[in-house]
């Protein structure tokens, strides 16, 4: 599973556990608000069991107009005969019980006209586990004597009421985060494999053409008639001797990398002249250059000799790339590896006269693994790492990189790269 595909899922389950949370929430919200419309429910059946038990209004009015709710913990219920207090608060609490409202209580009786409450009582229930306070009661003037239903713990009692759905949340929360947890660790372990297979792949690209032209140069040297041709034979020698050091050069690199789970390429830019670093690329495919018969030009006078800070190796290798795939997928190559300005930064321009590349194949171009499909008459061997890998190098110095081609005439690859400087 690629990291991208990996990446998505990752994605979605976040979304899913984040969705689930937040309807997890909702839920939470709309149990505590039933809760609360039960409680209210169940205190004006209290109320409508007293007026049933006890004779306490004259008139047969609608339990709505006599009831008030004038904020959460209070209930004001209207009384016109008269009363024993005491009856009162034991028919009450009998009546909240049978109710299930197991909360304690306080009850005060107002006269009308008066300033205040002429009487207060508390009354407790069963599963009450509160100690008495005292309070100041809110007194409402009205024209009608009432009573006063105080409940000054009901936001406790009714958040006990939802202790099963308070616990089964926070399993669900704790099983959730555990499951996004485990997917973190997951995701990064892919990566971090990802990241060893993707090192493992670039290095095998990296050091595949140097062994090449190494196998080109030796059989070269392996003819007999190489030591009648001096030139020649020093030639090859000397090539060799250049591969063989720069992949040294490499092999250490591969140990310091080797160090570091970092995904960007590690560069190291110096003062780089970049004639100089094209003629050595051009030079490093020379024997494939050879056996291709190809013609390579670098049309790159004295004053085009630019210079820019750049990883001298890397940059190097991505010439390398472009020209051996220029040389791969043409018949007879004809290269012009050349460079200048554009928009005030500096160019190395690699065009050859091979099959092209359709435009809805270059947007993919610099996927790993990607192969522009070539059908069978021109079956070029590779993995799909080069441009992938130049593309790297290419964005670990913040340059980018421009192609323009017409398929059955040819392509160009336009590395530019900021922060350049004249010579």
């Amino acid at each position: 599973m690629r990291s991208s595909t990996l990446r998505w899922l990752v994605l979605l389950a976040s979304v899913l556990i984040t969705l689930i949370i937040i309807v997890q929430l909702f839920w939470l919200n709309k149990v505590y608000s039933f809760e609360q419309k039960t409680f209210n429910m169940n205190v004006v059946k209290s109320i409508r069991g007293l007026y049933e038990d006890l004779d306490l209004v004259n008139s047969r009015t609608h339990l709505q107009d006599l009831i008030e709710h004038p904020r959460t913990d209070y209930f004001m219920f209207r009384v016109d005969n008269p009363y024993f207090e005491d009856s009162i608060a034991s028919y009450l609490q009998h009546e909240l019980n049978d109710f299930d409202v197991l909360t304690d209580a306080h009850i005060a009786f107002y006269t009308a006209g008066q300033p205040g409450y002429r009487h207060t009582t508390y009354i407790t229930a069963a599963a009450s586990r509160y100690d008495v306070e005292k309070i100041n009661l809110a007194v409402y003037n009205r024209n009608y004597n009432y009573i006063m239903l105080y409940f000054p713990h009901r936001n406790k009692y009714v958040l006990q009421q939802m202790n099963f759905w308070f616990i089964s949340s926070a399993v669900l929360f704790v099983v959730l985060v555990g499951l996004a947890v485990i997917l973190f660790f997951f995701y990064r372990q892919r990566f971090l494999a990802e990241i060893q297979k993707d090192f493992v792949n670039n290095f095998t690209h990296e050091f595949k053409t140097p062994l090449a032209v190494m196998k080109i140069s030796a059989e070269v040297l392996l003819n007999e008639k190489i030591t009648t041709q001096p030139e020649r034979l020093r030639k090859y020698a000397t090539i060799i001797e250049n591969q063989t050091q720069h992949l040294q050069h490499q092999v250490e690199r591969l140990l310091q990398i080797a160090r570091s789970d970092r995904r960007d390429l590690p560069i190291q830019k110096k003062l780089v002249p970049v004639k100089d670093l094209i003629e050595q690329a051009v030079a490093k495919m020379q024997p494939i250059i050879d056996e291709k018969k190809a013609d390579v030009d670098v049309p790159i006078d004295e004053e085009q000799n630019f210079e820019l800070y750049a990883d001298r190796t890397q940059l190097e290798l991505a010439v390398v790339n472009l020209l051996e795939n220029a040389l791969k997928f043409s018949v007879k190559p004809h290269i012009i590896v050349s460079t200048g300005h554009e928009d005030g930064n500096i160019y190395i321009s690699v065009k050859d006269n091979g099959i092209g590349i359709e435009k809805k194949y270059q947007k993919r171009l610099f996927n790993k693994f990607y192969r522009v499909p070539t059908g069978d008459v021109h079956n070029v061997k590779g993995f799909g790492l080069g441009l992938n890998f130049v593309k790297r190098i290419i964005d670990a110095h913040h340059g980018t990189i421009k192609i323009n081609s017409l398929p059955g005439i040819g392509t160009e690859f336009r590395l530019i790269l900021p922060g350049t400087v004249n010579s």
